[in-house]
């Protein structure tokens, strides 16, 4: 065998075909005449694009090469560079290629916040129509149906002669239709995620992460996930699962990214770059997910990103930009903001309130451990049943389960997005809800504030009953909701939780400062008739919590989900609680070593890498640590030539 025909010997300048390593080292140009030979007349990596078998192809669950890549962007500049003065075509091209990550990440963008508006207003009224139908409009959903009768009442806002409810219309059980329409979406759901587009389940930000960091998966950013995932997210949010729309939004606006990536040669012919418009996409996603451009950002530099360089970052908050503004314009909340449950509270918070805040924080800790271990533990458990085998099966019972004991409690029974929003209202004078049914106080000899602190009534006492109902239902049924075969994200599920905790806490703490405001700790701040608590700035405490706690699962942190907290309140006080962020002083890797390892080795790392301290395992178990002054006190302990003083052996 000719030894230049052997890749893995070296190469002696003899034979017809140089190996690749070869060009490489000798870095001159070559070119592949028609006979299979090579002279020296294009660049090597006018070789590298062609479809080399094993050399520049990438097959499905392969990681990408991205030093070739780099290699392969840096030759096509130095190309377009040396032709853009030869003709005014080639200098148009020239601009054309440098403007064409601006015009990506602006379709992009474009294209996120549509469809999130398209999302946002088909959940709304698909949701509504599990209750009723507008007759005088059937694309309206409850609210906006009501919007021009002049027949409703202040107390009763949401009904009108146009809105008629299934039990009006059909049959006098309104629970039958509830149930059955939340049967049939999550049963559509689950149907078209089967057949068309196994990869539009779940969440996708892990996968995105994934695929971020240079790995290939085929479909998973394609056409027809992009439309499954749209219309099946639509339908599993309505059929009122314990699961939120979020996290997905993710998904479908790096979908977005991916599918106009490949209408640039820029970025269809290079992975590298193409994961540059994926960040900008995934920062889009979140923009138009909770209203945060800048968390947006955050989120896709700290979280998702493997390459992110400055001009990616630039894009990335012009792309999260454009998604809020083309979402901002379309108004699907009708109250022309980004979210939902956007709230302003007047009301600064005092020292006192330290120790709810932290007693909140140890729910939103116990939360996402209980939900992590127990969400594993079902979805090892799934493997073995039949749930495993039938996933249709299992979306169904699911979902029966969720409406059957949903319907009876107003607060399961709204759609999760609107319960955060009326868990996060103050209590002012046009409110009508039962969390704002508190008694006048007759006995107030002054009032301080428009609307001070007073007595519960009883619609308050009842609204906590169902609350903690609400509270346990939902904490169970996320934990077996997370992980079947439909569109899912767990950040709304976890902020419901943590809401609904934080107004039960606020509402004790108003009446423990309303009924004992002589108090030591009551007495310098709440004075009778004044407004000392706010109880929905407690439900949005939580719902930050119970956030954070679940980030493990969703792949959150805190920086980014701060500023969408933030964004959400811009008249939040300044000295608001905050979550504290102590990854910096954190180790994340430190070295380890199992507890077989010679001594000799361990004093010999410890030596040459200059340790302070290493941790020993046993089978991945913590045993203990090893720190500097054990190993000196060790070595003049072995130098004493003493066998019984020896510390370690």
């Amino acid at each position: 065998m000719d030894a230049s025909s052997d890749p893995y010997l070296p190469y002696d300048g003899g034979g017809d075909n140089i190996p690749l390593r070869e060009l490489h080292k000798r870095g001159t140009h070559y070119t592949m005449t028609n006979g299979g030979s090579i002279n020296s007349s294009t660049h090597l990596l006018d070789l590298l694009d062609e479809p080399i078998p094993g050399v520049g192809t990438y097959d499905d669950f392969h990681t990408i090469d991205w030093v070739r890549e780099k290699c392969k962007d840096r030759e096509r500049h130095r190309r377009i560079n040396s032709k853009k003065k030869e003709s005014a075509w080639e200098m148009t091209k020239s601009l054309y290629d440098a403007w064409s990550g601006w015009l990506v990440v602006t379709l992009t963008g474009l294209a996120s916040g549509a469809l999130a508006g398209l999302i946002d207003i088909a959940a709304d009224w698909m949701t509504d129509l599990k209750e009723g139908i507008c007759l005088s409009a059937l694309w309206y959903n409850h609210e906006q149906c009501c919007w021009g009768s002049n027949e409703t009442t202040f107390e009763e806002r949401d009904k009108c002669p146009q809105w008629k409810t299934w039990a009006e219309l059909i049959i006098g059980q309104a629970e039958i239709m509830y149930i059955f329409w939340a049967l049939s979406f999550a049963f559509l759901a689950v149907s078209l995620v089967k057949v068309f587009a196994p990869y539009a389940c779940g969440s996708g930000i892990p996968e995105i992460k994934t695929i971020l960091s240079g790995f290939i998966i085929r479909g998973y950013l394609g056409k027809w996930t992009l439309m499954i995932k749209t219309i099946t997210l639509v339908l599993a949010v309505a059929s009122g699962l314990s699961l939120g729309k979020e996290g997905p939004l993710v998904h479908v606006a790096c979908c977005c990214g991916n599918i106009f990536s490949y209408l640039f040669p820029k970025y269809s012919t290079n992975e590298a770059k193409k994961r540059e418009v994926l960040s900008a996409a995934s920062a889009a996603g979140v923009s138009v997910a909770f209203g945060a451009p800048i968390g947006g950002v955050l989120f896709s530099l700290e979280e998702v990103s493997y390459y992110f360089p400055l001009k990616t970052l630039w894009r990335s908050f012009f792309a999260a930009l454009v998604a809020a503004f083309v979402l901002r314009s379309i108004n699907p909340f009708g109250n022309s903001r980004l979210v939902l449950f956007y709230v302003e509270y007047h009301t600064p918070w005092y020292l006192f309130e330290l120790f709810p805040f932290i007693l909140l924080g140890v729910f939103g800790g116990l939360w996402g451990a209980f939900f992590i271990r127990a969400n594993i533990a079902w979805c090892r458990r799934r493997k073995s049943t039949k749930f495993g085998k039938y996933p249709v099966l299992e979306v169904i019972i699911v979902a029966a389960i969720t409406a059957v004991i949903a319907f009876p409690n107003p607060y399961t029974r709204l759609n999760t997005s609107e319960l955060i929003k009326e868990l996060f209202t103050d209590c002012g004078p046009l409110e009508s809800s039962s969390l704002c049914d508190y008694r006048n106080d007759m006995n107030a000899s002054k009032i301080v504030d428009d609307i001070p602190d007073r007595p519960a009534g009883i619609g308050v006492y009842s609204a906590i009953w169902q609350l903690c109902l609400a509270l346990i239902f939902k904490i169970i049924m996320t934990v077996f909701t997370f992980g079947i075969k439909v569109p899912s994200g767990l950040f709304i599920p976890s902020m419901a939780i943590g809401a609904i905790a934080g107004r039960i806490v606020g509402i004790a703490v108003e009446q423990l400062a309303y009924y004992h405001h002589d108090w030591f700790i009551f007495k310098e701040w709440c004075e009778v008739g004044a407004d000392c608590i706010t109880p929905g700035l407690y439900a949005m405490v939580g719902a930050a919590a119970c956030l954070e706690s679940a980030r493990k699962k969703q792949e959150g942190i805190v920086g980014s989900s701060r500023v969408c907290f933030a964004q959400h309140t811009p008249s939040l006080p300044a000295e608001s609680p905050r979550p504290l962020k102590l990854r910096s002083i954190l180790d994340m890797s430190p070295f380890t070593v199992t507890d077989h390892t010679p001594m000799e080795i361990v004093v010999d790392i410890f030596r040459k890498l200059g340790l302070r301290q290493c941790l020993v395992t046993h089978n991945g178990r913590l045993l203990g640590i090893i720190t500097k002054k054990d190993i000196l006190r060790h070595m003049a302990q072995t130098a004493n030539q003493d066998p019984a003083s020896i510390m370690f052996n």
